[in-house]
């Protein structure tokens, strides 16, 4: 067995106190919502690096950080996304979602219409490592994928930008049309942009459980 390395650890340490820090981290996080209606307004590819930074930051299974983040800008590449998922959507809504998830959606007033997969100016299309490049096993891939993609959805909104987490089912297309290696497989597309002028979201995401239905203290 070999003798791992170690180094020092530097903390993070905010210049107010833990709770004064959590409530302001929350106060910004509160604000997030999925957007559906984006401003072609320009981000620069340089924010989007700053984000995907601090998605990379986060935990893997024994290390193995298996995300992959495809950022597409391309107007055409957009357009095929965009053909791709509202074909799988199109099949979703009127063949193969149950009743029951179609009420569940409903106060969304969401269908298979998703327009702003070209409007928004990025769309960032998240890919788990089914196996490492080396062959190698991944452990915890999913687990570790939602972590990053959570640190890159609060890290947009500290950056004042809109997202949204779509996931067409299926998503093999994406892969095929992004040209990705077989051993990456779709995990999340994210609209990235700023919010149109106007911009509605549903009533229905504003409200949440109080803490206390979510949280047990032993």
């Amino acid at each position: 067995m070999t003798n791992p390395d170690f180094i020092p650890f530097d903390p993070f340490v905010p210049v107010v106190s833990p709770e004064e820090a959590a409530k302001a981290f929350h106060a910004v996080l509160s604000q997030r919502r999925s957007v559906r209606e984006f401003s072609s307004k320009e981000v620069s590819p340089e924010t989007i690096d700053a984000l995907i930074a601090c998605a990379h930051s986060a935990p893997s299974g024994a290390n193995k950080q298996p995300w992959r983040f495809v950022c597409v800008q391309n107007p055409d590449l957009k357009h095929a996304i965009r053909l791709g998922a509202e074909e799988e959507e199109r099949a979703f809504y009127h063949e193969r979602a149950p009743q029951s998830w179609k009420d569940a959606l409903a106060p969304l007033g969401t269908d298979e219409h998703k327009e702003y997969l070209e409007i928004a100016p990025w769309l960032v299309v998240v890919f788990r490592l089914a196996k490492d490049e080396d062959g190698s096993q991944i452990y915890y891939g999913d687990e570790s994928c939602g972590i990053a993609t959570g640190m890159f959805l609060a890290a947009a909104q500290m950056a004042g930008l809109a997202t949204l987490t779509h996931t067409p089912s299926p998503m093999k297309f994406l892969g095929e049309l992004l040209n990705r290696p077989s051993n990456e497989r779709p995990y999340l597309l994210i609209p990235v942009g700023y919010p149109a002028e106007g911009c509605e979201v549903p009533a229905h995401g504003v409200a949440r459980k109080p803490l206390e239905e979510i949280r047990t203290r032993l």
